[in-house]
């Protein structure tokens, strides 16, 4: 005896296949329930291109950084032009005038308010 359903007959032939089936969840399995889901990989995958390109960044910023030290270390002239440009100093018989930016200027005041 053989029970059949009223609307067994309405659902297409297609969605019966137990291959489409099996293949529709699977895949569905895949792109959103897994641990290792394709969503989860396409943000890592951009991540990992973030933190790349940080990584170059900060070995080119690196690189610059040891090769100012190093012209710090063996010109004299070069330190010395170096403390005057970024701490302002100055020989005793010398009168020190900065110019600033306008962008400076501005920063500077809105600081002291």
């Amino acid at each position: 005896m053989v029970i059949r359903f009223k609307y067994a007959d309405k659902i297409p032939p297609f969605l019966r296949n137990k291959y489409f089936l099996t293949l529709t969840i699977f895949i569905i399995w895949i792109v959103l329930l897994d641990t290792n889901n394709l969503v989860g990989r396409y943000r890592q995958i951009s991540e990992l291109q973030k933190l790349n390109k940080d990584k170059e960044y900060y070995i080119r910023k690196i690189d610059e950084d040891h090769r100012k030290l190093n012209e710090l270390k063996t010109d004299d002239h070069n330190l010395e032009k170096f403390a005057r440009e970024q701490y302002k100093m100055k020989k005793k018989n010398e009168d020190l005038y900065i110019v600033l930016t306008p962008q400076e200027d501005r920063k500077i005041r809105n600081g002291n308010n």
